[in-house]
């Protein structure tokens, strides 16, 4: 084995090179497995509103992986630096949220801009749970109004992301974002995250039987595992911290820039099972028999 690793360069590694190097291997293998995911999209280019929505959503998995990846190799940034690699994440998950709702949309061939609910399942019951149920009926029926409320519950992240994460971004240069603004704007996030995605889950539920044939709980758990993974993932990692599992050994590291680190390490590892999971949950089989009909009636 050490001959193999002197033949290779690797011998003289130490902990952190091979840290860094594991998890390069990693990132590059979702970035590999995500291009393969795309170039079959393009190969059987058919239905471009989704498969653009859905190359979009791809992108995901490979560009968490890269911005954590430059995370942990400046594992000696600033908290301004890790705020705006986090915002970067944050602001393109908003997009990827967006994207997905439309392609729900596409699938149910409605228009988002008219938000009509086809007749047959016109009055179809939506059950809410708490604390939604402080704010709406316990019992909704779809109807236009319900939809187009969905789609605002989902939109208000789609708006109020990009924009705290230019405040947030703004505060940390002006050396403000700490205390009490600091918490205001992570629970104001954290409210808006939740409740983009608890509005997809009544909106599945709600279609359920009409999405059925795209396998939308497999497209559904790649968008909200990579979302809610991270986010819980870093709200434990907060905990260890606090009770002092996860400790600074290092003079030159503060105990945050070891929580980052491991956080950082953790989301390159699991970005290529979601990347592995996107395969599946995003296959270009159902668009390569549209597009193998499209030729045909070309021929």
């Amino acid at each position: 084995m050490e001959s193999l690793l002197d033949s290779l360069g690797l011998a003289g590694l130490g902990r952190r090179e091979w840290t860094l190097l594991e998890a390069g291997g990693c990132v590059l293998l979702s970035v590999l497995l995500t291009i393969q995911l795309i170039a079959k999209h393009l190969r059987h280019w058919s239905n471009p509103k989704e498969q653009r929505a859905i190359i979009i959503i791809a992108l995901m998995a490979p560009l968490y992986g890269i911005v954590s990846l430059v995370g942990l190799i400046e594992i000696r940034g600033s908290t301004a630096f890790f705020s705006f690699l986090e915002a970067l994440k944050e602001c393109y998950e908003a997009l990827v949220i967006a994207k997905f709702l439309a392609l729900m949309y596409s699938f149910l061939n409605i228009s988002m801009s008219k938000s009509i609910v086809p007749d047959g399942i016109k009055g179809r019951p939506i059950h809410v749970s708490f604390p939604m149920t402080l704010f709406v009926p316990h019992t909704m029926h779809l109807n236009q109004r319900v939809l187009k409320l969905l789609k605002w519950w989902t939109w208000q992240f789609v708006i109020i992301r990009p924009v705290f994460s230019a405040l947030m971004i703004t505060l940390q240069v002006l050396g403000v974002y700490k205390g009490i603004t600091s918490t205001i704007v992570t629970i104001v996030l954290n409210v808006s995250v939740s409740l983009a995605l608890y509005a997809l889950v009544l909106f599945y539920h709600a279609f359920a039987k009409e999405l059925a044939p795209h396998s939308p709980l497999a497209k559904f758990m790649c968008v909200k595992g990579i979302v809610f993974f991270s986010f819980w993932q870093g709200i434990v990692l907060e905990i260890l911290v606090a009770v002092g599992i996860i400790r600074s050994h290092h003079i030159w590291l503060e105990v945050d820039q070891i929580e980052e680190a491991i956080q950082n390490l953790l989301i390159c590892v699991e970005m290529v099972l979601f990347a592995f999971m996107q395969q599946y949950a995003y296959d270009a089989a159902p668009y390569a028999v549209k597009a193998k009909k499209v030729q045909k009636k070309e021929d």
